[in-house]
């Protein structure tokens, strides 16, 4: 039991910077230690109570009721530093940011020289790409805790990034020195010896790695590139052929080694990995593939960057050297259907006239025609897309919503169940499917496929769905009851 307010967390400061990496980094709930359940009838009145339940929910996995305990706790005592900072690491699970940021800013308001809230709002700031402002909180709490781990690597990425390789190297060796360091703190020394021109060292580090997880991609892309620039290529190949399975649909690691590849003396092999990929590729000979554009070197890594807006300018750029490019129209569709879609349907349906046989630009084309609400137009193209492919999900899905909005839910219904069906796994089809039989009035079926939603959903992802069944059931199950419905006139039989 924890007596003392001031101090509550003091015992336990430094193993807790485990949890803060986990929670702020990985995205990951779980802490490092949980407290034991309140077992008293006083606890609402005892601040330390209601944090150790916060605590304990916290553990469980439970954010929402964690923060609920820890806002108590805060409110019998306002001053309760550790409080402050685990209700701060609640609200970066939930992905409530602001408000994490201004937890971690009281509780290092609160107690001044505690390094935990310094490191938590750094590694917080870095993940909103404030660096700058994360610099200041990451050397605070390197002064008060110069063995900070967490601290010194976020620090060295921060120095690595704004070209400072000296200090980079520097802050990454003090925490690679740390016994429990990551595997990710023996990468970042590598990057940085890699930066600061100590091949030899950057090399050394990497074997680490290796070591302890042969299948790292980054650390086998790194070692490539320094074989490449040492006149390697025989081993340097050898480390790409390991790293291209690894990569499993990351576009700028792909581009990054057909680059490598390129370099290595590989120029099929760079041509492979990047038509594979669907990456952008500079024109060559008399090629017909629309992946191949007319444009500077440039322009060709800005379009296949994975920045959004540095990648739409230069699609942009492309489709003015290249007019009739389906395949630069598709991207700038893609590019623009969540921040403009109407522009995003002219982009796609520009592409589907140039290459109407291509599924591909039809489904992107119909999912902007959703996007805009359009989606008796949506469907009509989505049948004809699913006719020439039977198996393409995202049609399906697409023609699924559409119809859904449409309220035509007989129709969405064999659309969701094909879905569920494709992806037994994805648990919110069941509340789509459970929907479509409640609005239809087949109350049995919506109730099994109610409750097998709620016994996949994501407490996260699915909440608001979660809430919405939570009301529904109890009058669905006494509308079963009365006999309601039409259960004994079902239209199909449930396929859940």
């Amino acid at each position: 039991m924890i007596h003392r307010l001031p101090r509550v967390m003091s015992s336990w400061s430094r193993s807790a910077v485990f949890g803060v990496v986990l929670l702020l980094l990985l995205g990951c709930n779980n802490l490092t230690m949980a407290q034991t359940e309140d077992v008293f009838g006083d606890a609402a009145a005892d601040p330390v109570k209601l944090f150790e339940r916060g605590q304990s929910a916290h553990a469980r996995g439970d954010l929402i009721k964690a923060l609920e305990f820890y806002n108590e706790a805060i409110k019998v005592r306002p001053e309760f530093a550790e409080a402050e900072f685990q209700r701060g690491n609640a609200l970066v699970g939930l992905g409530r940011f602001v408000e994490a940021e201004s937890a971690f800013r009281r509780a290092i308001e609160l107690r001044k020289d505690w390094s935990l809230p310094y490191s938590a709002l750094g590694a917080l700031l870095v993940r909103l790409n404030r660096d700058s402002e994360a610099e200041l909180f990451l050397r605070q709490a390197v002064k008060f805790d110069a063995q900070s781990n967490l601290a010194l690597r976020l620090l060295a990425d921060v120095r690595l990034r704004a070209g400072d390789a000296k200090e980079a190297v520097d802050l990454a060796r003090r925490a690679a020195n740390d016994k429990e360091a990551p595997i990710s703190t023996w990468l970042l020394l590598a990057m940085a010896e890699r930066a600061s021109n100590d091949n030899v060292g950057a090399l050394d580090s990497l074997e680490k790695v290796l070591q302890l997880d042969p299948l790292n991609v980054s650390a086998l892309m790194e070692r490539a590139e320094i074989r490449i620039a040492t006149g390697d290529n025989e081993r340097a190949i050898g480390d790409l052929q390991a790293a291209e399975p690894l990569v499993k649909g990351d576009k700028p690691s792909f581009s990054r080694i057909a680059a490598d590849y390129e370099l290595a003396g590989k120029p099929e092999e760079a041509r492979r990995v990047a038509e594979s990929a669907g990456l952008i590729r500079l024109e060559e000979g008399s090629g017909k593939s629309t992946l191949k554009v007319v444009g500077t070197p440039e322009e060709i890594a800005a379009a296949n960057s994975e920045d959004p807006i540095v990648a739409r300018k230069a699609l942009e750029t492309l489709l003015g050297k290249n007019p009739h490019n389906a395949m630069l129209m598709a991207r700038l569709g893609t590019s623009y259907r969540t921040v403009d879609p109407t522009r995003a349907l002219n982009y796609y349906k520009s592409a589907a006239e140039i290459e109407p046989a291509n599924p591909d630009y039809a489904t992107g084309y119909s999912a902007a025609l959703v996007q805009t609400r359009r989606f008796a137009e949506a469907a009509a193209v989505l049948r004809k897309v699913i006719a020439a492919d039977p198996t393409n999900y995202a049609a399906h899905a697409n023609l699924a919503t559409a119809l859904y909005e449409l309220k035509q839910f007989a129709a969405a219904l064999d659309e969701y169940e094909w879905l569920l069906r494709a992806k037994p796994d994805l648990s919110v089809t069941h509340y789509f499917i459970a929907t479509a039989h409640d609005y239809l009035g087949e109350y049995e079926q919506a109730l099994a496929a109610y409750e097998a939603f709620l016994g996949g959903a994501d407490l996260k992802t699915n909440q608001l769905e979660i809430e919405k069944v939570k009301l529904r059931l109890p009058s669905l199950r006494r509308q079963i009851q009365l006999g309601q419905g039409a259960k004994q006139k079902s239209r199909r039989p449930a396929k859940h």
